[in-house]
């Protein structure tokens, strides 16, 4: 049976993960990766850190699967989106730490874009929104901060990359290419014409020279230079990891949507071959393309979804390690009135207010700790929740229908309280496949249709199935109170 290498370099950690042909998990590795916050709102990684992760994960997992390089039948890369890299060509040495899609450092150059009038034609050409968290802005920052670069990038001896790009560079020695979803994320890229914009370039004074070619997500990205992995591999498959996830989930036809819940939470759905624009806050975005058919979605994006978790653990100290949340939050039957709105680093889609800070309300005498977490933990599915409502809204505005379920992986979808919840507010049922790692596995479906191991979509489509489905059991009225207490307690984290 032919196997599949997926790389699925996140925020948080690096890892390998093998696949045999019917997407089962034969053997996965891990590293953490280093969070760096040098100001502030600044986020940072070191790319040389990421690469060297990334590598000896992919060593660790082929060796774990009982497996010779050779076995494995091509490789994919799933990677976090909108992270700037800047790298000098000859050397391949990066310039600056790289500038992780959560830094906020370019409010203010966002601010100017926007009073500079170029907010329309963003939206327009790019499907998204002026925010710090795309790419375009930390690519400026990064020309204008450094000393030299400006003067190195318009003599073409600079390259741009996210991470798939760097992991590219450094696994072919020098190949410099990235794939339509993650070029989707830059704010620069036309989602219409398929290709760099150049009047955007100019606007930010980004030179062209800088950026890498784009492919399909699916298809021929080269191969592994020679010491590498024991074999010189086909790199078959490459998409942002919200994007591989789509696929993963097998959400391949208009109308399937899926909710990743990482260190953030992202809900995609498909809208077919041409793009659809937002009337409610949401953005426009390439979907992993295969062959010369593009692929577009509608998403979502919530900056702070399972970090709650991570900061009641190493922010407030209420609990030792992340698994615990659960428990504590069931000892008790409901939030008390507690709404926890974490907006740590502001509110994304579809609200996009960068400025909003944190707000736990409801407080009284009688509340808990585990009435805090319970909060906590349900201010992902609100969150969510509102980036569905609005989704449904575009379809139905698109002649289309609600969304009717939705697929759920990433790492907090394993708690059942959450996701029940989760199906609770939104009124329909929420999909939890047998394999929760449909980022890497997406990555690796990729792959796979590149190199031959599986004949079409129909096939992969064929192949998804649900380890549970959480059906709605909440009065829908009783669901709509809820959302309306969330809504109050959005606005008062966003009032000045």
């Amino acid at each position: 049976m032919p196997h599949l290498l997926a790389l699925d370099q996140g925020t948080s950690s690096s890892r390998s993960i093998v696949f045999d042909a019917e997407g089962r998990i034969v053997a996965l590795a891990q590293r953490e990766l280093r969070q760096h916050y040098p100001r502030p709102g600044w986020v940072e990684h070191d790319p040389q850190q990421i690469w060297q992760d990334q590598l000896d994960t992919a060593r660790e997992a082929i060796s774990r699967a009982g497996l010779r390089p050779a076995d494995i039948h091509a490789v994919g890369i799933a990677n976090q989106r909108e992270t700037t890299l800047i790298w000098e060509r000859a050397s391949g040495r990066p310039i600056h730490p790289a500038i992780v899609w959560q830094d906020r450092r370019t409010q203010p150059d966002c601010e100017a874009l926007a009073a500079a009038g170029l907010a329309e034609a963003v939206r327009a050409r790019t499907g998204l929104v002026i925010d710090p968290y795309f790419s375009a802005t930390k690519i400026r920052w990064l020309l204008e901060r450094v000393p030299g670069a400006r003067e190195a990038a318009n003599r073409g001896e600079l390259a741009f990359g996210t991470v798939d790009s760097w992991l590219l560079w450094q696994l072919t020695g020098g190949a410099h290419l990235t794939d339509v979803s993650n070029a989707s994320r830059t704010m620069l890229w036309n989602l219409e014409r398929g290709e760099w914009d150049g009047e955007l370039l100019a606007a930010l004074d980004i030179p062209r020279s800088l950026l890498p070619e784009v492919r399909p997500s699916s298809g021929g990205f080269g191969r592994t230079r020679a010491g590498l992995l024991g074999a010189e591999l086909p790199i078959g498959g490459v998409a942002g990891d919200q994007q591989a996830a789509l696929f993963g989930q097998a959400c391949i036809a208009p109308g399937l949507a899926k909710n990743t819940y990482g260190t953030g939470c992202f809900l995609l759905m498909h809208t077919g071959s041409r793009p659809q624009r937002s009337r409610n806050g949401l953005l426009s975005t390439a979907a992993a393309s295969c062959g010369d058919t593009p692929a577009y979605a509608l998403e979502g994006s919530v900056f702070v979804g399972g970090a709650v978790v991570q900061w009641l653990r190493d922010g407030l100290k209420a609990i030792q390690g992340s698994a615990e949340v659960e428990a504590l939050a069931q000892s008790v039957p409901d939030a008390g009135g507690v709404v926890f709105v974490p907006a740590f680093t502001g509110l994304g889609a579809p609200y996009w207010q960068p400025e909003a800070r944190g707000a736990i309300v409801g407080l009284t005498r009688g509340t808990t700790v585990a009435h805090v977490a319970r909060a906590a933990l349900e201010s992902i599915a609100f969150q969510s929740a509102a980036l569905l409502r609005a989704m449904s809204r575009d379809a139905v505005d698109a002649g289309g229908t609600p969304v009717r379920e939705l697929r759920v992986d990433g790492g907090a979808c394993v708690n059942d309280l959450l996701m029940q919840f989760q199906a609770d507010l939104l009124g329909i049922p929420v999909l939890r496949p047998r394999c929760i790692e449909t980022t890497a596995l997406g990555a690796a479906r990729l792959a796979g249709l590149a190199s031959g191991v599986y004949r079409d979509l129909d096939e992969l489509a064929g192949q998804w199935r649900a380890e549970r489905v959480f059906e709605p059991a909440m009065d829908r009225d009783r669901a709509a109170a809820l959302m309306d207490d969330w809504e109050r307690a959005v606005r008062q984290a966003v009032a000045p």
